[in-house]
């Protein structure tokens, strides 16, 4: 029996619309108006507000790469088994990660995720009996 491929519904649909939009707005605006505007770089630079301090961890998770490898790690389990919560992780990691300097491997996971819209759709854990049957 050949089972569907996997498709969001519309309601997960709209929501990983929102996760993306959320994603790509918090890298917009860590990059733009905290990371790169030099007046708060240097204010921070004596100041212990929150906004510094979320400041220095965006710049301390975007060095090391961990947007893009945690977007790569979700995408790769997405792949392998196809779920909504692994698409989200992966889209707020690959959203964040494309605006915030880790675009090589926050890309290659949405070129995963991507290609995880072509796997089929996991199978469900209920006996054959409460299954449809097919006409």
């Amino acid at each position: 029996m050949n089972r569907p491929l996997y498709r969001p519904t519309r309601r997960q649909a709209i929501g990983l619309a929102i996760v993306a939009l959320i994603a790509l707005t918090y890298g917009f605006g860590m990059r733009y108006w905290l990371v790169e505007n030099s007046t708060v770089g240097i204010a921070c630079e004596t100041a212990a507000t929150l906004l510094c301090a979320s400041r220095r961890t965006a710049i301390a998770l975007f060095q090391p790469q961990v947007f893009g490898i945690v977007a790569l790690g979700a995408a790769l389990l997405n792949l392998l088994r196809p779920s909504f919560i692994p698409i989200a992780i992966a889209l707020l990691a690959a959203g964040a990660g494309i605006v915030l300097y880790n675009a090589a491997l926050a890309s290659f996971a949405v070129a995963l995720l991507i290609l995880s819209l072509a796997r089929p759709a996991p199978e469900t854990d209920l006996p054959e009996k409460d299954l449809p049957q097919e006409p």
